[in-house]
């Protein structure tokens, strides 16, 4: 994947809105570096947001009819409230009709489907949580998950091992439970 070199933006050079949307959030995330809470972001139609909100045009940067008109701007939504588990915290969420996605990004532990199949069966919880923070394998991600009101979903998946932003991994069914949990945030 090819990155814009240019000094004024970190904005992906790719095909689809959502994609330069997730990787813009993605890299946002990076910038903030590791060990950081869920992050949930509203997306909406930058050319919509430029008429509703005007004076926010220069933090926009360049107008985007001159590229794509169908340009996402991710808004960074308030902290998730703490001790509540994700999967609660999106099932209170309803979006106004300006909303056109929403994204998150949250880091987790990982296992290579080796491992998982060692995992003991009788462990849950705080138990397997604590197994597989301990196991040799594991590998950090930050994932960043973003759907749209009509079903695109596309994602980002960055490894602590390797956080380059050439090293990062995108594609639309790489965290499908998550965006099956943030699709469902636009369901009435």
């Amino acid at each position: 994947m090819r990155m814009d070199d240019s000094p004024n933006t970190s904005s992906p050079l790719t095909a689809h809105p959502l994609t330069r949307a997730v990787l813009e959030i993605d890299e946002y995330a990076s910038g903030l570096g590791w060990d950081q809470p869920a992050r949930l972001f509203a997306l909406v139609n930058t050319a919509q947001l430029r008429v509703e909100e005007p004076q926010l045009a220069e933090q926009l940067g360049p107008d985007p009819a001159d590229h794509d008109a169908s340009a996402l701007t991710p808004v960074e939504q308030d902290s998730l409230p703490p001790h509540t588990a994700l999967d609660e915290f999106l099932g209170t969420i309803a979006w106004p009709n300006a909303v056109t996605g929403c994204a998150l990004t949250v880091e987790r532990l990982m296992l290579p489907p080796s491992a998982e199949e060692s995992v003991p069966e009788e462990l849950g919880g705080a138990e397997l949580n604590n197994w597989v923070a301990e196991h040799p394998d594991r590998q950090e991600v930050r994932m960043t998950v973003a759907v749209l009101r009509d079903g695109t979903r596309d994602s980002a998946v960055r490894l602590r091992s390797k956080d380059a932003t050439t090293e990062v991994l995108t594609g639309e069914r790489l965290v499908p439970g998550l965006a099956d949990a943030l699709a469902a945030t636009f369901e009435e």
